[in-house]
């Protein structure tokens, strides 16, 4: 069994705008988010025993934010930066834990999560994955490199505003 969490980054900061994207942080909202997704994950238990994060200084900022074990491995990876859903997959393919959260960016990360189930999940904020949205879902598969669209099994998602 994999288990994916599947995560985008909290909100970020535009008040600098000659800022370059990929240095962009989070702002006060993204930072609270980022707090509260990780209480949710320890609440949860759906803790990650290998992350692949952004290179992005916002998805950065989230990991920073969830406040995970200081011991779970940590892939930052310049191929998650606003990565297609293909492009993820290649990078997920790659990874070595069994229950692994990866943080990125839309709309990559949006399609990954619908392409990934069979059906969308029932929630009114999947469809447009809003930012710090998070879906967990399981994989009956030996490795990573078993998995394929339409086969995970939805387990739970939750975005920054059921947690308030």
């Amino acid at each position: 069994m994999r288990r994916l969490i599947l995560m985008r980054h909290a909100k970020s900061d535009w008040n600098v705008p000659d800022l370059r994207d990929h240095d962009r942080p989070l702002n006060a909202r993204g930072l609270r988010a980022a707090s509260d997704m990780g209480d949710w994950l320890r609440a949860t238990g759906y803790l990650p025993d290998q992350v692949l994060c952004s290179t992005a200084q916002r998805t950065q900022e989230t990991l920073a934010g969830l406040r995970l074990d200081a011991q779970v491995p940590v892939v930052l990876t310049r191929g998650l930066y606003l990565a297609e859903a293909e492009a993820m997959l290649r990078v997920l393919r790659e990874a070595t834990g069994q229950s692994v959260l990866m943080l990125g960016h839309n709309g990559g990360i949006g399609e990954m999560a619908q392409r990934l189930l069979p059906e969308p999940f029932e929630h009114p904020r999947f469809e447009d994955y809003p930012t710090c949205a998070t879906l967990v879902c399981d994989f009956d598969a030996e490795s990573w490199n078993d998995i394929g669209w339409h086969e995970g099994q939805p387990i739970d998602f939750t975005v920054p505003k059921d947690l308030e």
